[in-house]
């Protein structure tokens, strides 16, 4: 990408931003009506607006009133006043926390065996209608069971973590070790190089961008699923923090989250990218 390309995008990529805040600020801008009484007033309230029709915190806020309720989120994000009063920065990193146990479990267990599963047909021919079967269930169709057979609501989201994750690490795995070109392979045996080195200095680094591009995918997806999760499971988290707010009807925490959420989701995947680019060359 040249260097004046990148400069347009970056200009373009500005104009937009103009225009969604400037909608923002058109369709958020209270019309100016006369101030309700009694029962309408109440009403109003509730709906988020206040007596002039101005919107309040827990109506959808300008973006003037988002900028300070974001900034005092961001201001002392770790704070801990109880239960169902935690800084943005808590809920966070009890999140990253689960995604990260749950992710780890996966890496250590489909790793390995999509390694063995691409060296070896037979085992790829035994495994694969199993892989097929139980790849295409939604994470959460698990939760039930297992809360039902864990009996822990924290542990049974970094289950759901992780079933979400094992499949495309393991695909892709297996996929780049039996994509491995056999002149490589025959090269090896040529000078015979014993089944362990040839594992560690030929397939591993002919297969590692395929393994990364796997790890990446699941990555976004124990993201993804984190957030549903934690809505069902309440306690701790980005996700049961937007399910709170929703309740507490305060849709600008709601979007200040989604917002996060997405900033995290971003910054989970550009690190995965640059290890990707890493380990990728050129033939």
């Amino acid at each position: 990408m040249t260097k004046s390309l990148r400069l347009r995008g970056a200009v373009l990529s500005l104009a937009i931003l103009a225009v969604f805040l400037l909608t923002w600020q058109i369709a958020t801008t209270p019309a100016k009506t006369t101030a309700p009484s009694g029962a309408d007033r109440e009403y109003a309230e509730l709906m988020g607006n206040s007596a002039t029709g101005a919107a309040l915190a827990n109506g959808v806020p300008t973006p003037a009133q988002f900028a300070s309720l974001a900034w005092k989120q961001l201001s002392d994000p770790f704070y801990d006043r109880g239960p169902n009063d935690k800084g943005i920065g808590v809920q966070l990193a009890y999140s990253l926390g689960r995604v990260a146990l749950g992710y780890a479990i996966a890496a250590l267990i489909a790793i390995p065996l999509g390694f063995f599963i691409g060296m070896s047909p037979l085992l790829y021919a035994a495994l694969d209608p199993y892989i097929q079967l139980l790849k295409p269930i939604s994470p959460l169709a698990w939760m039930p069971i297992a809360l039902y057979t864990i009996k822990d609501s924290a542990t049974s989201a970094i289950f759901v973590i992780f079933i979400c994750s094992v499949w495309p690490m393991l695909i892709n795995t297996a996929f780049g070790v039996a994509g491995v070109r056999k002149d490589w392979l025959n090269v090896a045996r040529t000078l015979e190089v014993g089944p362990l080195r040839k594992a560690f200095l030929v397939i591993l680094p002919a297969a590692a961008p395929t393994i990364i591009t796997g790890m990446r995918i699941s990555m976004g997806i124990a993201w993804l699923v984190i957030v549903a999760a934690e809505m069902l499971i309440g306690g701790t988290g980005i996700g049961y923090f937007v399910w709170n707010q929703w309740n507490n009807l305060s849709l600008g925490n709601v979007i200040f989250a989604v917002l996060m959420i997405g900033v995290i989701g971003m910054l989970l995947d550009s690190l995965f990218a640059n290890l990707q680019k890493k380990v990728t060359y050129a033939e």
